[in-house]
């Protein structure tokens, strides 16, 4: 069944439906005053799917606190146990409508959390439960930069399927095996037709987007070797660590006991390299001890 299918607009709300009863846990952006966040499927509403989410969708698989497991004390035999109770698994996700950056955002998530080290049995699960129904972007925001890092508006490396949106609907490409079961049943037509139209909207975008950084130009990677930059750059931060939040490839976590008497719960929960307290270590020395070094290491992570 792989391909390029049109699924009619008029025929969007009845596939949400149908994922629904498939048993996916759904989820898509919906416009939220001036934020655009990703939300469950709730069926009374349109989704907004005009430009990208203001938050990416990384919470959907990666929880910004979540319990790993719980634990309580029991008396047997005169002796104090500690009985662990893991967290039940998740059902199916769908994420509808991200985007090729928050798709490629998960490959980041997958080489950190199911690579070759010790995998994530949280993440893991969760993630082999996920199918990415991606979005290209018709309109970028003036804040986009996908170009400068190696995508594109149309890029498919995360994503289970890829849709174009044209007048007639959305222009489906089916990529995975994952995105054939996702689609099994849809009212699908033949999309040949409109692969031409699909290329215009694709380059018209391409050419809307800036491309304030070249990562292969070394004289624009020479900067990062100049103080003054890094003095200008930093002076705007204020250690809030909400870059770390919105960016899609940050997965900086903590972890800590929540207990009562005798129970308790283990929580993950996000961190961020721009706190100071991050690289703290019990002997009191910090490596990243202004917040100079911190910005630096957080961009340089990303760039270099």
């Amino acid at each position: 069944m792989r391909g390029r299918f049109l699924l009619r607009k008029e025929r969007l709300g009845e596939a949400l439906r149908s994922f629904q009863a498939k048993g996916y846990a759904v989820f898509l952006p919906y416009l939220e005053g001036e934020t655009v966040l990703f939300l469950p499927y709730d069926g009374r509403r349109e989704p907004f799917l005009e430009w990208p989410s203001t938050l990416p969708p990384k919470s959907i698989l990666f929880p910004q606190s979540e319990t790993l497991f719980y634990f309580h004390r029991t008396k047997k035999d005169g002796k104090v146990r500690v009985e662990l109770e893991e967290v039940a698994p998740s059902q199916q996700i769908l994420i509808f409508g991200s985007r090729p950056c928050d798709a490629k955002g998960f490959s980041t998530f997958d080489k950190v959390f199911v690579g070759d080290h010790p995998k994530d049995p949280y993440y893991m699960e969760r993630r082999l439960k996920t199918t990415i129904f991606s979005l290209t972007c018709p309109f970028p925001t003036p804040s986009c930069f996908c170009l400068s890092v190696g995508l594109e508006p149309d890029g498919k490396e995360g994503s289970d399927i890829i849709a174009t949106q044209i007048d007639e609907g959305l222009y489906v490409e089916i990529l995975t095996e994952k995105g054939e079961r996702l689609m099994e049943g849809i009212n699908l037509e033949d999309g040949a037709s409109f692969e031409g139209e699909v290329q215009m909207r694709i380059e018209r975008t391409k050419r809307l987007i800036r491309r304030p950084f070249d990562p292969k130009d070394r004289i624009q990677v020479g900067i990062f070797e100049q103080e003054e930059f890094w003095k200008e750059a930093v002076s705007k931060c204020i250690s809030c660590g909400l870059c770390t939040y919105l960016c899609p490839t940050c997965y900086c976590f903590n972890i800590t006991d929540e207990a009562a008497l005798d129970r308790g719960e283990r929580i993950r929960s996000w961190d961020s390299c721009m706190f100071y307290h991050y690289t703290l270590e019990a002997s009191g020395h910090n490596p990243r001890p202004t917040k100079f070094d911190r910005f630096k290491n957080r961009v340089g992570h990303k760039f270099l």
